[in-house]
């Protein structure tokens, strides 16, 4: 019976493909208000998700002074975020499933609203790190809840532009608390992080519930008004429609799969690619560069100041050009196009700190230093910023998207917290070392992406999800 439902789902889908290929599309695919509403709304949590990353690098100096904290003791406060953010991927799968994603944003913003008032009070070490935990918990549970969110409300010709709004918010978000860290305190900064959190939370009151996660808990009449709505009073939904309804169904007719099932064979592509990506970016180096740019300027001899505004500035505007490149170039080349760049951006810091160690060109290597960031920097915002999220988003089927969003997120947290912890005593080992590892991963990613990571653009999430996961086929 599992077996021919499998068959039947993948036979569905194939032929919603080839009926696409043809010229019977999906109707709905302009842009609509309710659509650039929800997404502006849902990319309110990015941008917490930013100011939570970007918080560490500009208060450091001020945390460590005002409290006393060693390289340790901040070290911890760090990276503390990252624990918190997996505690939080583990549960927001499930929560969504259960609750919806509205609902579940929600609570994650008042978590992160408690953390941030937290931070604002503390006195010593302790109140500061429980702040930083629960921001972290919120923050991992955003993480997956508003990209899967974006990839449900826009239709597949505009999925991956309004995609990639994700990653602008969490870039707009670390560049402004860098630029608002250099002229206000630390807990001036933290009270700061509220205010997104709460826009995010009444915004939620204005914006629909997922469709797919409607249709998936039964609720066909409110599927089919959310739909209507978010494609235009005039757009024929009704191919879209009966899609979502009939993959959603023999979807339920599978069993429903935790973490553990999702180690079969049927999902291993999808489950390679997401885990796979995850990984590669976070030991590639991002977390760390993001955590510590002020830190590693001031180890290059280069100004904190200048050299993390310049870096924010630049990381807007490539995260604004990948926005419109995702739909037209594609997945694959960008993510290709961007490892390559991680890795000569890292190479130059690596040869920078190589200049500082033998005592040569010692004026240069500041230079070169702030060139290699800048370039990693904008490599990192056209590509490894955003695809991966967006790629999670699309290749998991329904019925197990809460259980396989949680575990890739978790991946992605979990070596980000080793990353960042790591991160200040490697650099006390050998900072050129730390940054020709961080190169070597980019090189890997561009191996990884050519091999394993399909182009995904202008399909709708159930052909690419059909495509990856031929069910039946591939037992």
């Amino acid at each position: 019976m599992e077996r021919e439902t499998q068959r039947q789902l993948h036979t569905s889908l194939l032929d919603e493909e080839c009926s696409s290929t043809y010229g019977i599309q999906n109707g709905g695919s302009s842009v609509t208000a309710a659509v650039v509403l929800s997404t502006f709304i849902a990319v309110c949590g990015s941008y917490v998700f930013g100011a939570s990353v970007g918080y560490s690098s500009p208060a450091e100096s001020g945390i460590r002074s005002d409290l006393g904290l060693s390289v340790a003791e901040y070290s911890i406060f760090g990276s503390i975020l990252t624990i918190g953010a997996m505690l939080g991927a583990a549960m927001s799968g499930k929560i969504a499933d259960v609750v919806g994603q509205r609902i579940a944003m929600g609570i994650s913003e008042i978590l992160c609203i408690i953390g941030w008032l937290a931070i604002f009070l503390s006195k010593n070490a302790w109140p500061l790190d429980l702040g930083r935990l629960l921001t972290g918990i919120g923050v991992g549970s955003l993480s997956y809840l508003v990209p899967v969110y974006i990839a449900d409300v826009t239709p597949k010709n505009l999925r991956g532009g309004f995609a990639n709004f994700h990653q602008f918010m969490i870039t707009f978000g670390t560049a402004m608390t860098y630029i608002l860290g250099t002229v206000v305190s630390w807990r001036i900064l933290a009270l700061i992080g509220t205010i997104p959190c709460l826009v995010h939370l009444v915004g939620l009151f204005m914006i629909p519930e997922s469709p797919r996660w409607l249709a998936k808990t039964g609720r066909h009449r409110e599927f089919e008004v959310t739909l209507q709505n978010l494609r235009g009073a005039n757009s024929d939904i009704s191919q879209e429609a009966n899609q979502i309804k009939d993959y959603t169904e023999l979807l339920e007719q599978l069993p429903k799969a935790r973490i553990l099932g999702l180690f079969q064979r049927t999902y291993s592509w999808s489950l390679i690619v997401g885990v796979g990506l995850m990984l590669l970016r976070q030991l590639g180096g991002v977390s760390a560069i993001s955590f510590y740019a002020s830190s590693i300027f001031e180890a290059a001899g280069f100004s904190a100041t200048i050299g993390t505004i310049v870096m924010a500035a630049v990381q807007i505007v490539m995260i604004i050009l990948s926005v419109f490149l995702t739909d037209k170039s594609g997945r694959r080349v960008l993510l290709m196009v961007s490892a390559s760049g991680t890795c000569l951006g890292c190479l130059l810091v690596g040869l920078a700190f190589s200049l500082q160690d033998i005592h040569w060109c010692k004026a240069f290597a500041p230079i070169l230093a702030f060139v290699g960031i800048l370039v990693y920097s904008a490599f990192f915002g056209v590509g490894l910023a955003a695809i991966p999220w967006l790629l999670m988003s699309e290749i998991f089927p329904v019925n197990v998207k809460g259980s396989a969003g949680s575990l890739v997120s978790m991946v992605n947290w979990f070596t980000s917290w080793i990353v960042t912890f790591v991160f200040n005593f490697s650099m006390e080992w050998s900072s050129a070392g730390t940054f020709y590892i961080f190169a070597g991963i980019g090189g890997l990613t561009v191996i990884f992406v050519a091999k394993m990571v399909p182009e995904t653009k202008r399909r709708t999430l159930e052909e690419i999800q059909a495509a990856m996961n031929p069910l039946a086929e591939r037992r």
